[in-house]
Formats: C-alpha cells, sequence, structure tokens
C-alpha cells in the first residue's frame, strides 16, 4: 500500500492496519469505514480480501479528499462521502453493509487536553459520544453483518455497554505492546444479530522481547506477517 497523508496533523499508525485485518470479509461483500480519514483501513481490506466493495464516511474534507485519492493510487475502488457520523448523507442511511468498520476518536476531552491541529483534534478528540459511534455502525449492519472496532483499553466498558445493546456474540482481543505489559488496545468484534456469549480472547503479541532495545522495528513474527503480507489477525485462535 502507498498512502498520501498529512504532513502536519493527523496520520495513520499500524491501529487502522490492525483493525482491517480482524474483519472477517470475503469477496463479494461491502464494508463501510465510519471516520475513515485518509482511507487506510477501508483500503487494506481492499487490499487483502479481492472482490469486496469499499465504502467510507468522513468529517473533514480534505481528509475524505486524500481517501479518494489513496484509493485510486493502489488500484482500488472506495466510494467516499464527506459528512458527519451522527448526520449521514441520505444516500449511506439508506444502506446496510456486511461489515462496518470504526477507528473513533481515543480522548474523552472531559478528562484530557485538546490537540493544536484541528485535523489532530478531529481525528483524536472526541466530539461525538463513543455510545452513539457504536449506534451509528449498528444501524448501518446488515442482519448478520460485523462491527469491528479499534479503541484504547482503557474505554472497553464504554465499548461493551453500546455493542452488548445493540450486537451479539461480542468477542474481545487485548493487544499487548509486549511480554508482561499491559494492553494498551483493544479489538472489539460484534454481530447483528448474533447469539453467542461474549469471548475473551487471548491476547495478540505486538512485540519481540520485554522492552525496547534498539531503534529498529522488533515486531512478533505474526504482527509483521499482518502489517508486511496482508495476513489476517483472527480473534480467538
Amino acid at each position: 500500500m502507498t498512502i498520501a497523508q498529512p504532513v502536519a496533523g493527523y496520520r495513520a499508525g499500524v491501529d487502522p492496519v490492525l483493525l482491517a485485518a480482524s474483519v472477517p470479509a470475503r469477496a463479494g461483500e461491502t464494508v463501510l469505514d465510519l471516520g475513515c480519514g485518509s482511507g487506510v483501513a477501508a483500503l487494506c481490506v481492499g487490499a487483502r480480501v479481492s472482490g469486496v466493495r469499499l465504502a467510507g464516511l468522513e468529517l473533514q474534507p480534505g481528509y475524505a479528499l486524500l481517501a479518494q485519492e489513496n484509493a485510486a493510487r493502489n488500484g482500488l475502488a472506495m466510494e467516499v462521502a464527506t459528512g458527519d457520523v451522527a448526520a449521514m448523507p441520505t444516500g449511506l442511511r439508506a444502506r446496510q453493509f456486511d461489515h462496518v468498520l470504526l477507528n473513533p476518536p481515543f480522548f474523552d476531552r472531559a478528562r484530557s487536553t485538546p490537540a493544536q491541529d484541528a485535523g489532530r483534534e478531529g481525528a483524536m478528540g472526541e466530539a461525538l459520544p463513543l455510545g452513539d459511534w457504536i449506534e451509528a455502525a449498528a444501524r448501518r449492519a446488515a442482519p448478520g453483518g460485523h462491527v469491528c472496532v479499534i479503541h484504547r483499553a482503557e474505554r472497553l466498558a464504554d465499548l461493551l455497554g453500546p455493542m452488548a445493546t445493540r450486537l451479539g456474540s461480542l468477542e474481545v482481543l487485548p493487544l499487548i505492546p509486549r511480554r508482561g505489559r499491559a494492553a494498551r488496545l483493544v479489538l472489539v468484534r460484534g454481530r447483528k444479530g448474533g447469539r453467542a456469549a461474549l469471548r475473551l480472547c487471548d491476547g495478540w503479541l505486538l512485540h519481540d522481547g520485554v522492552r525496547h532495545e534498539r531503534d529498529a522495528e522488533n515486531y512478533t513474527a505474526q504482527t509483521a506477517s499482518v502489517l508486511r503480507e496482508a495476513a489476517p489477525l483472527p480473534f480467538c485462535r
């Protein structure tokens, strides 16, 4: 993947790549990325699974344009709408998708400091309550469809409440930075109409070693395969 991102402002890291790898999409299915930014998560799904149909919704016009340009740059078709998750364009409100993915703003600004850059703040600062993001995602999921979310581990309780109300068959996968460390991020997946009990999966280890020893990449082989070779990231293995 070749992705253009702003010189200043919010730039995606590995989070949307890990999110995309957790989406159990198959050829012919539809994927909606809510708050798609420059398109990284949705495009990574498209790069991994040929034949999926991609759509994105992004509030900030500059990032929506980047998502369209990035799709073209990588030879993928992606429909990108500019609009608010809380007040979606009519065309999106009339549709449902097999998979809805979201990497919503991580930080509750009642308990944190806003970023100075407007683009970065729009991506990182929670203006719309997390429960409203989940509500919107669940509405856009087709019966039997999946909603996949990546978020900070400290917000897990805020995620599980609304997801349990609107979805079923919830699965939680902690992302462990290093052996012996607490998870900083979690992947959470639910299914519309699912009835299975909640599953807390064995944590996914991101890095080898107990500490960062030198200025070099040291992802585990499994994580490197996700990031470099478009391998899927399974929940409960």
